[in-house]
């Protein structure tokens, strides 16, 4: 899901957490809101979707509706490509609504708007100035034109650009095309509403230069989604396998090799419902930063994935080790292929970790990872932390 959106319909069970204004929201539409017990044993209060529209959640997270996802399933195999397409949706979200927030920062802080303060104090514009939603829509409606014009001459450079990268494959363009006007139209109404309001200002250029030059910079920052998904599901599919091995042996009393289950279809139908039966599932939550009123919260996003294991240590191991792997001089498929022989499960999710925090580093995205075991259960927990 290049962009956000790629199937109509994900089927994932979801335990949507709200944020204060989504909970208004939901209670205000007589929408009944459910107390749920997370993985880390936290109460809070949402909703409940089986499946969902991308458009749906990508829409509550842009305006700061959804704190927190959590999914749970005893496998996500079957369930792979819809994971990847929800870490991918979130991911861009948090740097659709953080670009948002950085041009709107870096407008408000430039000189066509200090000099317009400076000569019209009694309507100053700043982050508190409220306009009218009506009016404001008029407005913009009005201005077609215009906002169509700017975002043309914002984007035509780097369509350029796009179109004649031969590293690229046709796919991988229009990709990125897509997520440009897509980082474009999520720019809130009131950025568009100045732009067309001091298009004609002296200096007013020097504001599509920097939406231009900084909209570069996030897209290389969007290149993290598929590491972030590629490695997340290597790290659930490990927490899956580990679960699955101890139930065979639980089950079969050593009567049954434990890696059966990965290749007999009815072993491992039947060692799934015993899982779902006992509720031994892997959980994966994704906590989402504060929106724009949150200082020093914004743009962070936590993944975290919980699975019953007493392993923890030496996952812990594992991590800090292959965290820090010399990546330069070997390509993934390079490491796929040295992954010692019994090893296959971990080795492969690891060496991803090292991936992402190289490609993290390049694009200024803070990156950390940890893995550990709640006190009071037999959790073991692997968190990845991201500041955008």
């Amino acid at each position: 899901m290049a962009a956000g959106e790629k199937k109509s319909i994900l089927k994932l069970p979801l335990k949507i957490i709200l944020t204060q204004e989504g909970s208004t929201f939901f209670i205000r539409q007589n929408k009944k809101l459910l107390k749920f017990k997370l993985a880390d044993n936290v109460e809070e209060y949402g909703i409940f979707l089986d499946e969902f529209t991308p458009a749906t959640i990508q829409r509550l997270l842009l305006i700061d509706y959804i704190s927190k996802i959590e999914t749970s399933k005893p496998e996500f195999i079957s369930s792979r490509q819809e994971t990847m397409d929800l870490s991918k949706l979130i991911v861009y979200s948090v740097l659709y609504r953080q670009y948002d927030a950085y041009i709107f920062n870096k407008i408000l802080s430039s000189d066509v708007i200090k000099r317009w303060n400076r000569l019209n104090p009694a309507n100053i514009i700043d982050e508190k100035t409220h306009i009218n939603e009506n009016f404001l829509r008029n407005v913009l409606k009005k201005n077609e034109k215009l906002i169509s014009e700017a975002k043309q001459e914002i984007l035509s450079p780097l369509y350029t650009f796009i179109n004649k990268n031969t590293s690229l494959l046709p796919e991988e363009k229009n990709i990125q095309l897509l997520l440009s006007e897509k980082f474009m139209n999520n720019l809130r109404p009131f950025t568009w509403f100045i732009i067309t309001k001091f298009k004609d200002a002296d200096g007013f250029e020097n504001i599509l230069r920097t939406i231009r030059s900084s909209l570069t910079e996030y897209m290389d920052k969007a290149k993290i989604a598929e590491y972030i998904s590629l490695m997340l599901m290597e790290l659930v599919v490990n927490a899956e396998n580990t679960n699955l091995r101890k139930e065979v042996k639980n089950m079969y009393k050593g009567s049954v090799d434990p890696n059966t289950v990965m290749f007999d279809p009815n072993i491992r139908k039947k060692v799934i419902a015993e899982l779902e039966r006992k509720h031994e599932v892997v959980f994966v939550s994704w906590k989402l930063g504060g929106g724009s009123t949150s200082i020093g919260t914004q743009g962070k996003l936590q993944i975290v994935v919980y699975n019953k294991d007493d392993q923890s240590e030496t996952v812990r191991e594992s991590i800090n080790d292959k965290k820090n792997a010399d990546l330069k001089k070997k390509s993934l498929i390079d490491f796929y292929r040295e992954i010692p022989e019994g090893d296959e499960d971990t080795s492969l999710g690891m060496y991803y970790l090292s991936y992402l925090s190289e490609a993290c580093e390049k694009v200024n995205v803070r990156f950390e990872s940890n893995a550990n075991q709640f006190r009071d259960s037999d959790l073991t927990v692997i968190n990845l932390s991201f500041i955008f």
